[in-house]
């Protein structure tokens, strides 16, 4: 037990007086312990286990974890080494005070008291009133040891415990870490796979557009290419004319109510022409289309030149594109002189031929 009184430095020459008739030396004070000052201070720490963030967390149980095991480590250490007798000269041992003169131990005493008095009614004969000898302090040691002992083996488990814990812990932390990552390498990959399918349908979208019109742009060179070869088949009736009257209008000049054919007016004498290759069908007098020449082309289709004021073949005569077949006239039931020019197609039904000749590549 610690004390303020200065240590011996020699053995005592005379016997031991009791605290109450010590005189203290210059420069020492005397110590009095109450029951306050040598009252065991009791409670315990507790490691306020922290909230929210993972590392922070682990890193405090693993410090808190260190602390404990260095302590349990210090404590097993102390129990490895041998136990110290401890013996009193024989003049200090005889004189040593009772322990109920000491300041502040009544009420240990009085605990010690009852507990033997149990121990008596157990077991027979206490200790409360033996005296402080080198037995009791052997028998004290022996028991610190042993409670030394099962401090040092819960603090083993503690530590272990605590390890454990904080282990866990960072596990959890790493595996939290390693989660997010791959959900994030996975956001990238999915946010990049769409930016390439996105590009990739914008190139197929370009190359179809490309496509459709490269396919637009040929079709219309090929249509142009007939229509030149078609036009260079074929040809206009007459030349120096002017459209007076086309297909399907009506009118009380024309018996069916309808006309039906195009009129070219031209000066007469005019020269008509074959608009394309074929053989003479028919030429002579027709009635209301005074003379007219019926030329049928080789895939049956017939047009006729009507109102001519001569004509140039004779039935069964071949002539092919530009010839000339008759001239412009005024015979038949007209107002002045034109060509009145019709199409039939091989089952004998009349078209508009104007749009005949424009399918063959010609501008009216």
């Amino acid at each position: 037990m610690a004390s303020n009184e200065p240590a011996l430095q020699g053995l005592p020459t005379t016997e031991w007086a009791p605290a109450a008739e010590w005189i203290p030396s210059d420069g020492t004070e005397e110590w009095n312990p109450t029951e306050e000052s040598v009252r065991p201070v009791r409670g315990r720490h507790r490691v306020v286990k922290q909230r929210g963030g993972g590392l922070a967390r682990s890193s405090t149980v693993l410090g808190v974890g260190v602390i404990a095991a260095v302590g349990a480590g210090g404590i097993a250490t102390a129990q490895d080494k041998p136990a110290v007798s401890i013996s009193l000269p024989d003049s200090i041992t005889d004189n040593l005070p009772d322990a109920e003169s000491l300041p502040g131990m009544d009420s240990l005493m009085s605990e010690f008291s009852s507990g033997s008095d149990d121990a008596d009614e157990q077991g027979g004969g206490g200790t409360a009133n033996a005296p402080l000898t080198a037995m009791s302090v052997a028998t004290t040691v022996g028991s610190t040891e042993e409670t030394g002992a099962q401090q040092a083996t819960a603090g083993e488990a503690l530590r272990a415990r605590i390890l454990q814990q904080a282990e866990q812990q960072q596990a959890e932390v790493e595996a939290e870490a390693q989660a997010a990552a791959e959900k994030a390498a996975a956001e990238k990959a999915a946010a990049e796979a769409a930016k390439q399918q996105s590009a990739a349908e914008a190139e197929a979208a370009d190359a179809k557009r490309e496509a459709e019109e490269a396919a637009a742009k040929a079709a219309a060179a090929a249509e142009a290419a007939r229509l030149a070869e078609l036009a260079r088949s074929y040809s206009l009736p007459t030349s120096s004319y002017t459209i007076t009257s086309t297909y399907g209008e009506s009118g009380s000049m024309w018996s069916s109510g309808q006309h039906t054919g195009l009129d070219f007016a031209a000066p007469t004498g005019t020269p008509a022409k074959a608009v394309h290759g074929g053989t003479v069908k028919s030429a002579g007098w027709s009635g209301s289309y005074g003379y007219r020449v019926v030329l049928e082309l080789e895939d049956g289709t017939e047009i006729w030149y009507a109102h001519l004021s001569s004509m140039s073949v004779s039935a069964g005569q071949k002539v092919g594109t530009g010839d000339t077949v008759g001239r412009v006239g005024a015979t038949g039931n007209v107002t002045g002189p034109h060509l009145h020019l019709e199409v039939h197609t091989p089952s004998g039904a009349g078209i508009d031929p104007a749009a005949w000749l424009r399918d063959k590549g010609l501008s009216v």
